[in-house]
């Protein structure tokens, strides 16, 4: 649709609603795009079999592209009535072959009697059938433009409410809420995660971000948040964890509720550490219940009855814990959110993944059949099987920074990968699409853990040398470096005199180097700065 959008530089809204009919199976393998575009740009001549035709073509260019026209064109030459040329329509459109024959004759008849050469009635309802069966009903496709036409222009003009608005129309399936996350960060869009102080029951714009909405946070029903929010509109933004349990109505708010904000990180604004406030969340809620039992009860606190600037509720002491690691936040924002807001694990490999990757799952759906791919991402899930022979295959769901994907691997690749491929590890893929019109999965060829990528798909080596920092004890040392780290890959020397001259030395045969980590720290540790480049393996 790109691409034919780009061809045909649309004017006006009826160039949208001719789009919308022409992107079809029908039109495209038909070619009536390429006629539509090329007569529209003036590269083909605009053509009528018969003058009468043009009042009823012209805004098509000749071309009979609405199911509407074939009405209109039965009743203006052969002078149908309504009802039967709807009759027609239907005859072209579901390829009925006897009706199609009735119709044929009748058409013919009718025309000749209003003077219309028969041959060239014959050759317009031959054009008529030809387009016909590929034709779309104009109102449907008008309809279904506007509706592109008014996102199309909010995505220009206001981006950030229109993936508010998508976000929260999707809060209901996860793998949704991931793509167009992915699509917010492509837009350079800030997604900030849940807040108890900030969120509203859906995704909601915030100076130029969206911030999370509670009601896509797992096991947080409206009710709860209709209570928290109800609690922080009456009496201002929560200041901790023991201020929330108390404040909160714990009839609609319970603690597998309470449990999924910390983890997800909704209470962070409090400024206490997740860890604390799991560790003391029995006692806020037992605490908070009983003020809310006293109060239920017409019991009121000294603070209650004498209230004073800066006076409260004295709650207990935070105990004093290290905040959970990196993984662990980010798995529990995994499993409160279905994906990660505040980073991604895949986040430190985003180097590997740019050079050796070349798709991405948000691609995947645009790639024919057949295509050779490779990505990288996590596994989330692998199932084993037996296959016919009884050797162990697996079924595994990897997840990128975009979205998730089905990978098959068959015996003979999962022999090679059993050893690493299991939840949450880090992998590449290469392999080929497999797609229909239900499904798309990857049939895998190679998996490899993701830190191999360099020695595994790396072809040749480079270290650049600035001459100006070097010497001969330094050049004897990096030549006994090299020999630590033997390998496959050519090795190519870059020696550069600023502003002066470069040359360039291919190593002989017996100085192939293994790519990875380990050669580039000791090479770069030696020389002072970034020395060592690798060239990868193109698929």
């Amino acid at each position: 649709m790109k691409d034919l959008l780009k061809r045909m530089k649309p004017a006006c809204f009826e160039d949208i609603v001719a789009l919308v009919a022409l992107y079809r199976p029908g039109p495209l393998d038909s070619g009536m795009h390429d006629t539509y575009v090329a007569r529209k740009n003036g590269q083909e001549a605009v053509t009528y079999i018969l003058p009468e035709l043009e009042h009823i073509l012209k805004d098509t260019y000749g071309v009979i592209l609405y199911q509407e026209q074939v009405m209109n064109i039965a009743a203006a030459l052969a002078d149908y009535s309504m009802a039967e040329a709807d009759n027609l329509r239907k005859a072209m459109g579901k390829k009925i072959s006897h009706m199609m024959a009735q119709e044929r004759e009748r058409f013919l008849t009718r025309s000749e009697r209003k003077g219309i050469d028969r041959k060239k009635a014959e050759e317009l309802f031959d054009l008529m059938e030809k387009f016909g069966r590929y034709g779309f009903n104009k109102a449907h496709s008008a309809a279904y433009a506007m509706i592109a036409f008014q996102t199309a222009y909010l995505k220009a003009h206001y981006p950030v409410e229109l993936m508010a608005a998508i976000l929260s129309s999707e809060m209901g399936s996860t793998e949704d809420v991931v793509k167009y996350i992915a699509e917010c960060r492509n837009q350079g869009i800030e997604v900030l995660p849940p807040d108890i102080n900030h969120s509203e029951m859906g995704f909601a714009v915030v100076g130029g971000a969206i911030r999370f909405g509670l009601a896509a946070v797992k096991n947080v029903g409206e009710g709860a948040i209709e209570a928290m929010l109800e609690a922080r509109n009456a009496d201002g933004p929560f200041t901790s964890l023991f201020d929330f349990c108390e404040r909160v109505d714990q009839r609609r708010v319970n603690r597998r509720v309470v449990e999924s904000l910390i983890k997800c990180g909704a209470f962070d604004s409090t400024g206490a550490k997740r860890s604390q406030m799991m560790a003391v969340l029995d006692q806020a809620m037992e605490i908070g219940q009983r003020i809310q039992k006293d109060r239920q009860g017409g019991q009121r606190s000294l603070f209650d009855l004498m209230p004073q600037k800066g006076a409260g509720p004295i709650y207990p002491s935070l105990p004093e814990l290290e905040e959970w690691s990196e993984s662990r936040l980010l798995n529990y924002e995994k499993e409160t959110l279905g994906f990660f807001v505040t980073g991604h694990p895949l986040a430190s490999y985003e180097r590997l993944l740019a050079k050796f990757a070349n798709t991405d799952t948000s691609r995947l759906p645009d790639l024919p059949d057949g295509a050779v791919v490779r990505l990288g991402g996590l596994v989330r899930n692998c199932k084993q099987y037996h296959d016919r022979k009884g050797d162990l295959m697996a079924f595994v769901t990897l997840e990128d920074l975009q979205g998730f994907v089905e990978v098959t691997l068959f015996a003979t690749v999962y022999r090679d990968a059993s050893a690493f491929v299991e939840k949450d590890a880090a992998v590449f893929v290469e392999g080929r699409v497999t797609k229909d019109e239900q499904s798309l999965k990857i049939l895998a060829d190679t998996v490899i853990p993701i830190e191999k990528a360099e020695e595994t798909w790396t072809t040749s080596i480079r270290v650049t040398l600035d001459m100006t920092s070097l010497d001969k004890d330094k050049l004897q040392q990096l030549y006994r470096l090299l020999q630590h780290h033997k390998g496959t890959c050519n090795a190519y020397l870059h020696l550069r005199l600023p502003q002066r001259t470069e040359t360039i030395i291919a190593l002989p045969e017996q100085i192939r180097l293994k790519a990875g980590q380990e050669l580039a720290r000791a090479v770069n540790d030696l020389v002072g700065y970034g020395a060592v480049e690798t060239v990868c393996e193109k698929l």
